[in-house]
């Protein structure tokens, strides 16, 4: 599929609100979801081209192939692409600051875990960890896990540790001594009043207040000096099945590139970004991704084995592969919502549910197995501005949640498991939902090498 990589710059405050089931408040999300993305390139297409009242499904015309077929381009969520640059902590007049980086944006899986009491990537707090390798090679040695934080330990303080999440990017400097960056946004309220839709003029004792993504953010907010202020700018990925309709979708963003609003509140000034599109990189080969990780978790077996003999050898034989959400995903089983991806779902997923249904339990397993799942639920609705209506309350599975499978036959599933990571796991993936990633590097990241 052809990849679009966008650039997108906040030139006003940002309302992408969402709102929890039985709530009345609207919080903002800390991301521009890719269903905003989408509807603002096609409302700005329908706009331009006066086809509101068009048939837009006929076949054949570029609107159709890219929003309503079934190989419909797949928007994926705009992460913020601003980094937290760390300086080093000895060195108490380097500053640290916040700058716009090119590296690839991810969630950090749920196995993530850093100090309860001084969490975040080194050097200002003392490191993040992955507990997943571990914790898999710990139940097989029959050997309680549960895990400490080695710099607390030296330093005789606190060592419990907990869950850690967010989003992170891993530069390829070698120069630079630290490479993992958290990324994070600020948000603020921005209090209005209500007006009487009679007179048109402000209603009395009538005040609502939006939460908004901040537009601009301060590269060296410790320096005593002069403040430095950017725009906030967030990333994104389109991808398109059909080359030639890429180009134009491609042309037709940087010819438009600062019509485009997202979010709500448009007409009160707010959602005003400059959209910039590129051709997108071409990801790390799934097999190199998958061979490195079982190179590890050999490694890593073989440490355990000063606790004895495991209850069986789950590595003869196997290889195996993990699932991480890097985006909130709606998973369907037997039409039913669920929060795990099962094998059966996998190999419906990556089309060889008809191979797999053919197998007894045990051919099953070796065929492919699910080991342990990480993984929790929330619910999400939106706005249809289209129908001008809500959309259904669905419940997602959290981005960041992570299955581990293994599989005896890893020749069948290279191809299939890079189509998946292109394409998308469970229901309205068009929208940026179901976004996947296989054997995401964090998990290489063992607790004596916290970052």
């Amino acid at each position: 599929m052809k990849r679009i990589e966008l650039k997108i710059t906040a030139l006003s405050p940002l309302a992408i609100s969402r709102q929890k089931p039985g709530g009345s408040v609207s919080e903002v999300e800390t991301y521009i979801p890719g269903s905003v993305i989408r509807g603002a390139i096609a409302g700005q297409m329908l706009e331009q081209y006066g086809q509101k009242n068009a048939n837009l499904a006929a076949h054949g015309n570029h609107f159709q192939s890219l929003f309503l077929s079934e190989n419909s381009a797949i928007f994926q969520n705009a992460y913020p692409a601003i980094a937290k640059i760390y300086k080093d902590k000895k060195n108490e007049d380097e500053e640290d600051e916040f700058e716009l980086v090119t590296d690839e944006v991810r969630v950090l899986p749920a196995t993530a875990v850093s100090s309860k009491a001084d969490s975040g990537f080194k050097p200002k707090s003392n490191g993040v960890f992955d507990t997943l390798i571990d914790r898999f090679c710990a139940e097989a040695y029959n050997y309680p896990f549960d895990p400490s934080d080695p710099k607390s330990l030296e330093d005789k303080t606190d060592a419990r540790v907990e869950p850690y999440g967010g989003f992170y990017s891993k530069t390829d400097d070698s120069t630079v001594k630290y490479k993992y960056r958290s990324h994070s946004v600020s948000t603020r309220f921005l209090t209005r009043v209500g007006i009487n839709r009679r007179r048109a003029t402000s209603e009395d004792d009538i005040l609502y207040s939006i939460e908004v993504l901040n537009e601009l953010f301060e590269k060296n907010p410790k320096s005593k000096l002069l403040k430095i202020w950017d725009n906030f700018v967030y990333r994104s990925l389109i991808l398109v099945e059909n080359e030639e309709i890429a180009k134009l979708l491609q042309r037709f963003i940087d010819n438009n590139s600062d019509r485009f609003r997202l979010g709500g509140s448009a007409s009160r000034g707010l959602g005003k970004v400059k959209i910039e599109a590129k051709d997108g990189k071409i990801p790390e080969s799934i097999e190199s991704r998958i061979n490195r990780f079982n190179a590890r978790l050999k490694n890593r077996w073989q440490l355990w084995s000063v606790f004895g003999e495991p209850r069986e050898n789950l590595l003869e034989g196997r290889t195996y592969f993990t699932l991480d959400l890097q985006s909130d995903a709606i998973l369907t089983e037997k039409w039913r919502r669920t929060t795990v991806i099962s094998p059966d779902m996998l190999c419906q997923l990556a089309g060889l549910e008809e191979e797999f249904s053919n197998l007894d339990s045990e051919e099953k397993d070796n065929f492919l197995k699910l080991h342990v799942a990480y993984s929790s639920y929330d619910y999400r609705s939106g706005w249809n501005s289209a129908w001008e209506l809500m959309k259904d309350m669905e419940l997602i599975t959290n981005k960041g949640s992570v299955y581990l499978f293994s599989t005896s036959k890893p020749d069948i599933w290279f191809d299939k498991l890079g189509q998946l990571e292109e394409k998308g796991a469970g229901d309205r993936t068009c929208e940026g939902f179901g976004q996947v990633q296989v054997c995401n590097q964090f998990h290489l990241v063992f607790r004596e090498e916290a970052v």
